[in-house]
């Protein structure tokens, strides 16, 4: 059964690459098995093959799926030792620049790319720079673009903030109401955000530097390599890049094209 399983899986992610154009085929094959084991029950079918004939022939059937294929969990400052470390090691480099752009690659709902320009603006450092946030989850990058987020989640979003170094208080920077909190739409007007895969798109060019943190681990060695070749040459010299907790450049063919600044942060510089 574990055979049949991944022989159908194959041909679902090399029909969703045919029909689609969004290449899923180059993802680890222990998550994808998950996702889609996911997403059969959800659609209540018993084979992949049953779910591929919707996917195929359903374009929103196939927009629910992104759902699964993508995975979209995050907060603001998450691991706020990761954003101490930008404040400490990265932006007083970003400063010396005229001008500076950054690229949150795969954004998922936006969090991180909010924390980023709250972190720029308490740096002064905001009004001189632009963010491109990328994704491949239109879902995911309009509910990004509004900066809107549930009034519970903000209780650990400020308590995120405060061990990043926050120099004043999350309150500083939205608004609410019974429900939710909406980000200044200040800090949007220096973000772009934009549909972009690291399996199959090119590279923002002339980039100051790159956070993409916890997505690579969803890759095969082979994707992995795409796209850390990818934030190469997007990278200016002396470049940053700023991997997951459980990401590494240790074993991809880009690792000499780097010097490790911060092992427990991830945090890489281009030679």
């Amino acid at each position: 059964m574990d055979a049949i399983f991944d022989i159908e899986l194959k041909l679902l992610l090399e029909g969703v690459y045919l029909r689609y154009q969004h290449d899923f085929r180059g993802y680890a094959v222990s998550s994808m098995r998950r996702r889609v084991q996911q997403a059969m029950e959800h659609f209540d079918c018993a084979t992949i093959s049953q779910l591929q004939e919707k996917v195929l022939h359903q374009p929103a059937v196939f927009a629910q799926m992104l759902q699964f294929f993508t995975v979209q969990v995050s907060e603001m400052f998450r691991d706020p030792s990761y954003f101490r470390a930008l404040r400490e090691v990265v932006v007083p480099v970003l400063k010396t620049y005229p001008s500076v752009k950054l690229w949150v690659a795969g954004c998922s709902s936006g969090e991180e790319v909010w924390s980023l320009a709250i972190l720029l603006r308490e740096e002064d450092l905001l009004s001189r720079a632009l963010i491109y946030a990328t994704d491949i989850n239109p879902d995911a990058l309009r509910a990004a673009e509004t900066g809107i987020y549930p009034l519970d989640r903000i209780a650990q979003f400020s308590k995120n903030y405060r061990a990043a170094g926050g120099t004043g208080s999350l309150s500083d920077y939205y608004t609410s109401n019974l429900h939710d909190a909406r980000f200044d739409r200040s800090l949007r007007e220096h973000v772009v955000f934009a549909d972009h895969s690291l399996a199959t798109d090119s590279v923002f060019s002339e980039v100051h530097f790159i956070s993409c943190r916890n997505v690579l681990i969803y890759f095969n060695r082979e994707l992995q390599d795409r796209a850390t070749a990818l934030f190469h040459e997007a990278l200016v010299r002396r470049g940053f890049l700023g991997l997951g907790a459980k990401e590494s450049l240790r074993y991809t063919r880009q690792a000499a094209q780097f010097v490790e600044l911060d092992r427990n942060e991830r945090i890489y510089q281009r030679i």
